[in-house]
Formats: C-alpha cells, structure tokens, sequence
C-alpha cells in the first residue's frame, strides 16, 4: 500500500502532516509521489491565494491517484467543508481535529464506500496530543499549543484553528526527549499562538516551558518560531538570558508600523511598545537576528501609513522581512472595511518591502564577516555542506562533515545568501 501527503501553509501544518506520515510508516505503508492508495491533503486558508492552492492541490491529486482514498483535511476543510461535500474524488473530509485518528477514518470508509465528513467544532475540543518520533537529524517541529484567541481584524486563523489549547508538559519534553535520544540537536517549538502557551492550564506558562525544556541533556539548540511582542513579558526575557540554549533567533510579527494602521488591524501593541520590547531583548542578546512580518494593503493603508511603517521597518533594523498584500478573507472585520486598496498598489509596496528586507538582511549578515561561528550541517551539495547557525545565518562550507556534528568555522565572505568560509 502506497501513500502520500501534500502539505500547505504554516509549521503546524508541517508538523502535524508528519505525524500522519509516521503514523502510515508505522503501519507499513510505503511512501510516493504516483499511483497511491492514500492521498491526504493538508490545507491552508490564511488568503485566497492559499484557498486556490489547496483547491488546485487537492484537484491536482485526485486526477493523478483516481483509484486513491483522498483525504482533506486543515484549515480550508475546516472553514468550508461544503465546498468539498460534493466535489468528485473526496473520500473523507477532516477539519484541524482527529487528524492523528487518520487510520480510523480510512477504515470506516472501506468498510462502508461512504464520503466522510467530520469537521469538529474546535472550541468544544481539547488539545489534540500528537508525537512526532523522527523529523530529521538536525531541527525538529514540536507543537505545542493550537488555536487563537486574538482575532486580528483581517485573519481567519481564530476560526479555522479555535481558541487556545496547550499540549501538557510532560507531553512535550517527553517528546522532545525522544527526538534529542534519537540524534536531533535542534527543537523548533511552534503552534498557532505559540506565546500564548499553558494559558488555558492555568498551573504553567510558556517560560516555564521554556526552562524544563532547557534542561534536556543533549540539547544544543531550541528555537521558537513565532511569537507575539505582546507576550515577551519580564519573565520571559529573564528565561532568554538566563537559558544560552535559546537561539539568536527570534520571529516577532509587526505586521505594521503605522499607529492607525495597528489599531483597525486590532493589534494589541502600538509602534513605542514594539520599539521598547526589542530594545529590552538586543540589551540582553545585542547579536540577536529579529525577522518579522508584514502586511500591506491593509483597507485605509494611505501612501502616509505605508511610508511610516517603511521608517519603522529601517529603525528597527529587522534582519528580514516577509511580506504579505493584504487578502479578504470571508467572515472577517476587515472584509467589510472601506477604502479597500488596489492590486497594483498592494503589489509595489510588497517589492518595494521586498527590496528592503534584502538590504536589512545584507547589514545584518555582513557584520559576521571575520567572525567564528557554529553550524549544524543540514544537506550536501555540488562539494559543499550548507547548515545554519544558531541566529540563522545560511552556511556553505567545503569542511568535510561525518555528519550532523556542530561544525566551528569561520565567515570570509558572502554569496548572498549564504555566508562563505
């Protein structure tokens, strides 16, 4: 029996599509890109864009494996599971629960040649404990926390993924544990509102997390994949001093740096708080690499708005950006504000962030020039190891590796985007 997965959208999806992926190995399937048995397509719905991705991916793999089981599961799933309610081919249908009960799911529909449709009301759920027991050897994805409780004006999220729920901590470093014993140096802890983490458990927060994981012998590395500026607190910052373990790494979406823009948008912070809260983190790691993202086009974003947020972007010298035009999303505040902005605008102020973001990622990376680093080789290629460092700088060495050892070398030079020894 053959099976595949196709996987869009963020790291939780990532890593819940993994789990699934054991769970197949684990029961002898084979895994391949053709003529499988079972087809499962983990889906996105954060903009229309990733809407029509998963309805091409799923349209795509239907006519590909037309003797397969298609499963559909993920947010868009989730959101709309009467668009696939009667789409030819869709054999059973989830939403962001019980995907790790996939086997069950798979067996009821050969037992009974019936489409499945179980989409779950996510705020009447616990938190879904999955295991990841292999990744690769270098960086592995833990989820630890799922759902949203912001509701952001323009994001779906809140809807799609539910309110928050936390994996229980003797869950996660026993998982972590495991993956550390089996040869991963890097843990990448990510979820839906990562930060936000033991807010539903009352009894632990997620510093608290943070220093039990820290503790783990044999773990080199532990990174966090997103997190609010909101939630970097007293005692979070205190545990990022206090914990070397935790990478020069850190993601901190801005997604403006207009005032106006940030409060229709119904963020929970203005550009002085931002600013404070990063200055208080370089003071305690002054080498920190902070990348963010952004938004544009958000309704009523006037030429003014985005050129302040420009000024913000360059005066908090984020190490790169990612930016997003902004896209409707259907049952959203946003969706009903005026002055909606036009395509070709949303798309210049993207290149023009674009551009931005490389001159800000070419300060940062040109001030390592001449300095040791550490790096965990990740792939080989055309004579060369290529690994990242700790705050994420991309390696590209001709040092020969045994493996995933931490390699020490030195940066002469820069091929953007590697950094060269």
């Amino acid at each position: 029996m053959k099976f595949l997965i196709n996987t869009l959208g963020c790291k939780v999806n990532t890593y819940e599509s993994n789990v699934i992926r054991d769970i197949f190995l684990n029961e002898g399937y084979e895994e391949s890109n053709s003529n499988v048995d079972i087809a499962v397509i983990n889906t996105c719905t954060v903009t229309n864009t990733s809407d029509s991705k998963s309805l091409k991916v799923i349209k795509h793999t239907i006519k590909n494996n037309p003797n397969a089981i298609v499963i559909v599961c993920g947010c868009f799933s989730q959101i709309n599971p009467d668009r696939l309610k009667d789409m030819e081919g869709v054999s059973i249908v989830l939403g962001n629960y019980n995907k790790s009960k996939i086997m069950d799911y798979i067996s009821q529909y050969k037992k009974d040649k019936k489409q499945i449709i179980d989409v779950r009301e996510l705020n009447d759920e616990k938190f879904e404990c999955m295991k990841l027991n292999n990744f690769n050897k270098t960086r592995a994805f833990v989820k630890i926390e799922d759902g949203c409780e912001n509701f952001c004006s323009y994001c779906i999220i809140p809807y799609s993924r539910g309110k928050v729920r936390s994996k229980l901590m003797e869950e996660v470093l026993d998982e972590i544990n495991t993956l550390v014993n089996n040869g991963h140096r890097e843990i990448v802890l990510t979820g839906i509102h990562t930060g936000h983490y033991g807010a539903d458990i009352k009894e632990y927060d997620f510093s608290d997390l943070l220093n039990e994981i820290c503790k783990i012998k044999g773990l080199e590395r532990l990174r966090i994949s997103s997190i609010e500026i909101t939630e970097l607190d007293d005692k979070f910052l205190e545990t990022l001093k206090n914990n070397k373990i935790i990478v020069d790494h850190m993601h901190i979406p801005l997604q403006s740096g207009c005032d106006k823009t940030l409060k229709e948008m119904n963020r929970k912070y203005d550009v002085a708080y931002f600013k404070d809260k990063i200055k208080k983190i370089r003071s305690i790691r002054p080498n920190i690499s902070i990348t963010t993202d952004v938004i544009v086009g958000f309704p009523n974003e006037t030429e003014d708005d985005f050129n302040t947020t420009v000024n913000t972007i360059k005066e908090i010298k984020f190490t790169k950006l990612h930016v997003f035009p902004f896209s409707v999303r259907k049952g959203t505040v946003a969706e009903t504000m005026e002055n909606q902005i036009d395509e070709k605008t949303k798309k210049e102020r993207v290149h023009i962030l674009m551009n931005i973001s490389k001159e800000l990622e070419l300060d940062y990376i040109n001030k390592f020039v001449g300095c040791e680093v550490e790096f965990i080789p990740e792939v080989s290629k055309d004579g060369y190891i290529i690994g990242h460092t700790g705050n994420y700088l991309q390696i590209k060495s001709k040092i020969k590796s045994n493996g995933h050892e931490t390699i020490k070398t030195t940066i002469k030079s820069i091929e953007y985007p590697y950094c060269m020894d």
